[in-house]
């Protein structure tokens, strides 16, 4: 089977743990390949997410390893079952950058989620006249088709909330975000008013920074930390106009979980944020 070219966040995930086990091991390239009788290349494709790893090889490699970390390892024996097509956005591979495919897989698998943004609405939580907003807004501007596909996955991306076991996710916006009229005042409001009753749904918690908030918060591009079924899973997504980064390293994670802790301390609690929300479109 020849290599991928364009392998998933979540495929290059399994490759670098997989990396990642062998390292700590002290075990070289040259010798996991001698195990499973292959090439040294094929263990580089392996571990970069390009090709492909049976569950068997994955136990395999794990005892020469010796890792005991078993929920890891069947986390990462979950991931190479997965295929393409058996999700609702693999309907959108071709239409629109694979980074759009990543973020909505990653909230797929996610368990629970923080997020904190400080100039538009979480993702999940867009409703379709503002997110149509937002991408007529781009710069070159988008053609129309490719605007209505961005929506469309947009407004997917809430029907992980709509599963029995959906996960718990806590978004941190600030009131600067709550006061653009990006869309006009009839879209912003339509948009506060979905906040506020997507706020009450069980697994998920709206919590408002208010502009009398005296915490500087270093959290200036949109953040979303998602906590896979595992911590050694745990992702971070940066999104910006340049388009999103992933991030696994701890201390990267620990800085994130540290600026998200900050974030939420220095936020309403639900109730009080719920009624700032409400003030802000009463006003509009």
């Amino acid at each position: 089977m020849p290599p991928r070219d364009n392998a998933t966040a979540r495929q290059q995930r399994l490759g670098i743990e997989l990396r990642k086990l062998r390292e700590r091991a002290g075990k070289t390239a040259r010798e996991s390949a001698g195990l499973l009788s292959i090439d040294q290349a094929k263990i580089s494709h392996i571990e970069a997410g390009r090709i492909g790893v049976s569950v068997e090889r994955i136990r395999r490699l794990s005892t020469f390893y010796q890792s005991d970390n078993e929920a890891l390892i069947g986390a990462l024996c979950d991931i190479a079952l997965e295929h393409r097509g058996q999700h609702w956005f693999d309907e959108f591979r071709g239409k629109l950058d694979p980074n759009w495919l990543n973020i909505a897989e990653l909230e797929h698998h996610a368990t629970v989620m923080r997020s904190m943004q400080s100039i538009t609405f979480p993702g999940p939580f867009q409703t379709e006249n503002y997110a149509r907003a937002l991408f007529s807004g781009v710069t070159p501007k988008l053609p129309p088709d490719e605007i209505e596909a961005r929506v469309e996955h947009r407004l997917k991306r809430f029907s992980i909330f709509e599963r029995p076991a959906s996960p718990q996710y806590t978004a941190i916006i600030h009131e600067a975000a709550l006061r653009m009229r990006f869309g006009g005042r009839k879209v912003v409001r339509e948009q506060l008013e979905h906040l506020i009753d997507v706020s009450r749904m069980p697994a998920i918690t709206i919590r408002v920074i208010p502009f009398t908030s005296e915490d500087f918060i270093e959290v200036t591009q949109p953040v979303l930390y998602a906590s896979g079924p595992v911590p050694e899973l745990d992702t971070v997504q940066i999104d910006s106009a340049f388009g999103g980064r992933f991030l696994d390293a701890e201390a990267e994670l620990k800085k994130y979980r540290t600026l998200l802790d900050i974030a939420e301390h220095a936020s309403l609690d639900p109730e009080g944020s719920r009624q700032i929300i409400h003030h802000i479109a009463r006003e509009l």
